[in-house]
């Protein structure tokens, strides 16, 4: 594996959510505030056919309607969409993507990355919590954000990174990724 396409993982420019929402409770609405709460200073762009507007945010009904590709994306919407958004992405110019999407199964998942392959397309996911980084005041995911600090965490269960979040903000223990 080589390492192309990390930098847009790990230190994004411009993030778009794809699937935010005006929901309350929805996975999509809870990302666009921890993504807007954050102090994150790139673009933060909205994507969702169905609104003009999440969280007083303009948003945009496509990926192909945004000003220029996110360096990163965000993805909060239905499994069977997911591998065909994925392409979208990379068509845009996308480098790397967040699938918080949950129920995506052995068929979508391997849709889903040949869709990115492509494009050299770096995903995180599918069925995760998201991706926090402090350091760059970016939280997108749907869990509290850590404070900054120089430990990092990567884990596969999102049980288990909201448990160790929580605990370590109670203890003023921060996180750089």
């Amino acid at each position: 594996m080589t390492v192309r396409n990390f930098d847009a993982l790990f230190k994004p420019a411009s993030v778009a959510l794809v699937g935010a929402s005006i929901k309350p409770g929805s996975i999509g609405l809870i990302t666009a505030q921890n993504l807007l709460r954050g102090g994150f200073t790139g673009p933060i762009w909205f994507v969702n056919p169905k609104y003009a507007s999440v969280a007083d945010h303009a948003c945009y009904p496509s990926i192909a309607s945004l000003p220029s590709a996110p360096d990163l994306a965000v993805l909060v919407t239905p499994p069977q969409t997911v591998p065909g958004l994925v392409r979208e992405l990379g068509d845009k110019g996308t480098r790397a993507a967040v699938v918080i999407t949950a129920g995506i199964r052995d068929d979508l998942k391997q849709a889903m990355l040949t869709a990115s392959q492509p494009y050299t397309l770096r995903l995180q996911g599918p069925n995760c919590v998201g991706l926090m980084l402090p350091h760059l005041g970016l939280n997108a995911s749907f869990s509290a954000a850590p404070a900054a600090g120089d430990i990092a965490f990567l884990s596969q269960s999102g049980a288990l990174i909201t448990g160790i979040v929580d605990w370590a903000r109670a203890r003023s223990i921060g996180f750089s990724h």
